[in-house]
């Protein structure tokens, strides 16, 4: 599964002279037993490759080596992804096989370093969420992340037993004991959570425990742990903690709610940017020209948007409809789902894509829009 972990571990690495073998292969639904001689034909090309005359003799062994890990990974059965991404270099002990959730577009990169930039465009989608379960002496952390939920530890503080039991002026000294020792164990949690966040181990936080202690516990956050807190549950910690689906359940409902929340946001956003007249492109035309001029910042795209189109695979023109280029002149590329090949270009260009589930927004009509980083140039040309 990709997770930020894993991208870290694979930036980290560099080839030391050696190439790395970066392999990005698409895998259709409808037709998983081909996948293998999918993955044949792509690396057919690397062939050549291999046998460069300018390559070291361990490089060219290296290089081989690859193509033939990443051959023997294909025959092995391929699990409900999308796309899968192989970075490989034999010489340096290097393979790894990343399940993607998302399809990109098939790539193959030889370089000192590992190609990561389409996963990395890829994991931006995706929030990790930080759920805590919390009482007044015990937090539970969790992560949710791509349908995962991942246990993630404890704390447990000093507490109290039965602290009504005291009477007189020792009940009072008793219950402002507990009420002491509770802030400080909220404090320590919300101390562990903000420093999570300066190290970037989640994105969004989910908070569940009894309902008359959440409050109290949600006022001792930071400004910082605010800006991430994307909902609360109510939950018995001594009892939730045991049960997996209880907090999954929770957490992926106020994910949702969170994400659909941001989405609505976003395209409110590139609507009125447009209606202000700052940077910005409604529907395929204009955004379609965005992505080929590379002035796309952020794409949004409904979810299950598709439509016919062309694509110059010399000068990278894309459009509706246009058997010639007209930016080189040569002849184009049908391609039944251009949506597709709109995403994959503005991801090759590090711009964000935003696929937006909610319903009942401008964007439905229009299919896609985006954020501008300057205005479209002009065009000489019929787009549509």
């Amino acid at each position: 599964m990709l997770t930020v972990d894993t991208l870290q571990r694979i930036t980290r690495f560099t080839g030391d002279g050696l190439p790395v073998l970066s392999v990005y292969v698409r895998v259709d639904p409808a037709n998983r037993s081909d996948y293998h001689s999918q993955v044949g034909s792509l690396l057919h090309q690397m062939r050549a490759a291999a046998d460069d005359p300018d390559l070291s003799h361990e490089a060219a062994v290296s290089l081989r080596d690859d193509i033939a890990a990443i051959k023997a990974a294909a025959e092995q059965p391929q699990p409900d992804a999308l796309a899968v991404a192989y970075f490989c270099c034999s010489g340096r002990g290097l393979f790894e096989q990343v399940e993607l959730p998302r399809p990109v577009r098939e790539r193959i990169v030889v370089d000192e370093t590992p190609w990561v930039l389409p996963m990395t465009l890829v994991l931006e989608e995706y929030h990790r969420l930080r759920i805590a379960i919390v009482d007044r002496g015990t937090a539970h952390f969790w992560e949710l992340f791509q349908n995962e939920l991942e246990d993630r530890g404890r704390l447990r503080d000093k507490t109290l037993r039965k602290p009504d039991y005291a009477y007189g002026d020792r009940e009072y000294e008793t219950r402002n004991k507990v009420e002491t020792l509770a802030r400080k164990h909220y404090r320590k949690v919300v101390d562990h959570l903000a420093e999570e966040v300066r190290g970037g181990a989640f994105d969004l936080l989910a908070v569940g425990g009894h309902h008359e202690e959440l409050p109290e516990f949600v006022d001792f956050f930071p400004r910082e742990l605010r800006e991430r807190l994307a909902g609360t549950f109510q939950v018995d910690p001594h009892t939730a903690n045991a049960n997996r689906g209880t907090i999954k359940e929770h957490g992926q409902a106020i994910l949702d709610k969170w994400e659909r929340a941001e989405e609505e946001r976003l395209v409110a956003e590139t609507y009125e940017r447009r209606a202000m007249r700052w940077p910005a492109a409604i529907g395929l035309p204009e955004c379609l020209w965005g992505a080929t001029t590379a002035a796309i910042d952020l794409l949004l795209v409904q979810e299950g948007a598709e439509a016919p189109g062309v694509i110059c695979d010399d000068s990278g023109w894309l459009a509706q409809v246009g058997d010639t280029c007209p930016i080189c002149g040569k002849q184009t590329r049908k391609t039944p789902d251009i949506v597709d090949e709109l995403v994959q270009a503005v991801m090759d260009e590090s711009a964000s894509v935003e696929h937006v589930l909610v319903e009942r927004t401008q964007l439905e009509s229009d299919l896609v829009a985006a954020k501008l980083r300057f205005p479209l140039p002009p065009m000489e040309f019929d787009q549509a």
